[in-house]
Formats: structure tokens, C-alpha cells, sequence
């Protein structure tokens, strides 16, 4: 994954005011477990305006994407609320989404502001990557869970 992207589209969500907890991957290695991947996990507010922001966002972040106008507030508030944007540059992509299932949603994950070159990125927390993680049927998702749970000392409240 291209770092000076990476962190060029963290900008743009900032800026705009963007609000969304990064989750996955990426966010684990946020907080010092880092496991290759190529893709930005968000969950971002369930609203037309933050939709827009999202959008706006991009278009700053990758100015000559067209493609960034295919994102919808009417697919990202549905019944299937993710969408994934793939840049022109290619070296990563973004699954955004609006909730999962009814497990998670940007209200109820919980996060935390890191702040990295300046940027403030707002990324769950390890306890709330774990809960996304433990009950998953992928077999990375668990073994995610597991290196979240030894490295944080987190405790399986079932």
C-alpha cells in the first residue's frame, strides 16, 4: 500500500470533515500490529451529508476520477450499505461502509484519534478491532482477533 496515498486521502477526509472510524487492517497497524493488505476498511456516518463528504472528500484526494460520482447515498444507506472505490492509481482501494449487519456502525464502534504527520485519523480501537473481528467465519479475521487479544491483553467477555 502506498503510504503518501494513504495518507494524501486521510488528509482529504479531515479536511472535508469527514466522520469515520478506520477499521481493519489498516487500523490495526495503527496501533502497531501490521499485517500486509491493500484495501482501507471505513465505517463512516449513515447520512446524505456525510455521504457527501465522502465524495468530496475523494474528489480531492483523486481529482480526475470520475468514477468517484458512482458512489451513492442510496447504496451506502440500503439494504447492502458498502461500496468499494478503486482509484485510478491502483495501489489500493476502499471498502466503505455505512454499518455491518447490525453489529457495527459508526456510532458504535468505539475509536480513538491518532494523529500521524499532522493528519488526525480517527481508528477503532483495539478492543472494538477485536470485537469486529472475533466471530468472523474468515480464518484472518480470527487470527487478527487472537494477535489483538495477546497484544492488548484483552479479555473474551462472551
Amino acid at each position: 500500500m502506498d503510504r503518501d496515498e494513504m495518507l494524501r486521502a486521510f488528509r482529504a477526509f479531515e479536511s472535508e470533515g469527514l466522520e469515520y472510524v478506520l477499521i481493519g487492517a489498516t487500523a490495526m497497524g495503527f496501533h502497531g500490529l501490521v499485517r500486509a493488505t491493500e484495501d482501507i476498511d471505513l465505517l463512516v456516518r449513515a447520512s446524505e451529508q456525510n455521504i457527501e463528504r465522502l465524495r468530496q472528500a475523494f474528489r480531492k484526494a483523486y481529482a480526475s476520477d470520475p468514477h468517484i460520482d458512482d458512489i451513492q447515498s442510496t447504496d451506502l444507506l440500503g439494504d447492502y450499505p458498502v461500496v468499494r472505490y478503486y482509484p485510478p492509481s491502483g495501489d489500493l482501494f476502499f471498502d466503505v461502509m455505512t454499518r455491518i449487519g447490525e453489529v457495527a456502525s459508526f456510532d458504535t464502534v468505539e475509536a480513538e484519534v491518532k494523529e500521524v504527520e499532522g493528519i488526525h485519523v480517527r481508528v477503532a480501537t483495539p478492543e472494538a478491532l477485536y470485537l469486529l473481528k472475533r466471530d468472523t467465519v474468515r480464518p484472518l479475521d480470527r487470527s487478527d482477533a487472537a494477535a489483538l487479544r495477546e497484544r492488548f491483553n484483552l479479555k473474551d467477555n462472551k
